[in-house]
């Protein structure tokens, strides 16, 4: 039986550009079902600013949902209690003291490496050659897993982003997320028993010595790879390609009227590198006279939250004078992104303004393409520089 309501999507389509029909359904059925993803729909901003705190109703314990089947159930899957206390243990890796004291100096080191290697050209694909790199190199710090080769880290958060977006079952998908799963996991073990002798402040460790089972280690640290690498990925060679085809908003950040800070506050706004979340329906309850029974699954689509026409005006355009602390890229709840800290000083401390400040005659040397609802970021960022 049809649920009430409902809209069908075109996946590949909704896959280029959601926006459209988000916007649709903003306007029409701000909670609706979608066959094709098997889930209910909250696409309003401030829908989801609310109901994102109620965790008794809308619940990140999802047993049967494909994270916690591929990944384990790590802190983003766990409410109240039990996610606080396995947040504590991370947080110390991760606190914006953390992030200043200890990682910053190792994201210029390594951003600088990248960027003596490309300027032995003069062209580079931002997002394989650039940002795909630096996050990497920024997350092993991070993470603790040194082990790891950069390649090797963006192979496996991929993996995972698509294991955990595979709504079509699709079983090769499937395998391809176990095998980056026994990766990072066997790069853990190699790590284990050094950091037992030799603590530091990477998030491994200090899970370690707050006592986490290695069980709980490994799923967070999954965690923090399959989130960790793409959204700063996508976020430095987005938010590059949107000041380069803005240059009247380059220049400003040029000549010190806005920060590097806004440029990709502004660029995760307007397109949500992590752009859905869902959650479980714990318990009845009814929402724009939608009701809704237990165990259904909703998706908290940030998305389309970050471009609500009623919080942002014309929404759909990037503006780096916009006001955007309504945004809810990180999220809003007791789940907001643990990671935040770590991507803003990496992105706008770093990542972006090294670049543009070694490559000042930076430009688009071609098209961009750029996809994805559930994560969404360019394909590739093709650029020149004299």
């Amino acid at each position: 039986m049809r649920k009430t309501p409902s809209f069908d999507i075109d996946p590949t389509a909704f896959w280029h550009d959601p926006y459209p029909v988000l916007a649709h359904l903003r306007r029409e059925h701000p909670l609706v079902f979608v066959p094709q993803l098997d889930a209910w729909l909250m696409t309003r901003r401030d829908d989801i600013f609310v109901n994102e705190k109620k965790i008794d109703i809308f619940s990140s314990y999802q047993p049967d949902g494909l994270m916690s089947k591929l990944m384990g159930e790590n802190m983003m899957r766990k409410d109240g209690d039990a996610h606080r206390a396995e947040r504590d243990a991370v947080f110390p890796a991760v606190s914006p003291t953390t992030v200043k004291r200890i990682w910053t100096s190792g994201f210029e080191a390594c951003t600088e490496a990248v960027l003596d290697e490309l300027s032995a050209d003069s062209t580079a694909d931002l997002v394989a050659d650039y940002a795909m790199r630096v996050s990497a190199e920024g997350l092993k710090l991070v993470t603790g897993l040194s082990n790891m080769h950069y390649a090797e880290m963006n192979r496996t958060s991929q993996g995972m982003i698509d294991g955990c977006a595979n709504y079509s079952a699709d079983p090769d998908v499937e395998a391809y997320c176990l095998d980056c799963v026994t990766s990072i996991d066997r790069h853990i073990d190699e790590r284990a028993e050094e950091l037992r002798r030799h603590p530091d402040h990477s998030m491994l460790s200090v899970q370690m010595q707050a006592g986490l089972s290695d069980e709980q280690c490994k799923a967070n640290i999954r965690l923090a790879i399959s989130g960790g690498q793409n959204e700063p990925r996508d976020a430095i060679a987005g938010t590059a390609w949107a000041l380069l085809s803005h240059p009247d908003q380059l220049a400003l950040v040029r000549e010190g009227q806005q920060s590097w800070l806004k440029t990709f506050e502004e660029y995760a706004r307007w397109q949500s590198p992590i752009g859905m979340s869902p959650r479980r329906v714990a318990k009845l309850t009814k929402l724009h006279g939608v009701g809704l029974s237990t165990d259904e699954r909703v998706f908290l689509m940030f998305g389309s939250a970050n471009r609500d026409e009623s919080v942002f005006e014309n929404a759909d355009n990037y503006d780096i004078n916009r006001d955007v602390r309504k945004a809810i890229s990180f999220g809003a709840g007791p789940h907001f992104c643990a990671g935040a800290w770590v991507s803003r000083a990496l992105i706008a401390g770093v990542a972006l303004p090294k670049l543009f400040e070694r490559f000042p005659k930076i430009r688009l040397n071609g098209d961009v393409k750029i996809g994805g609802w559930a994560f969404r970021g360019p394909l590739a960022v093709n650029v020149r520089w004299d």
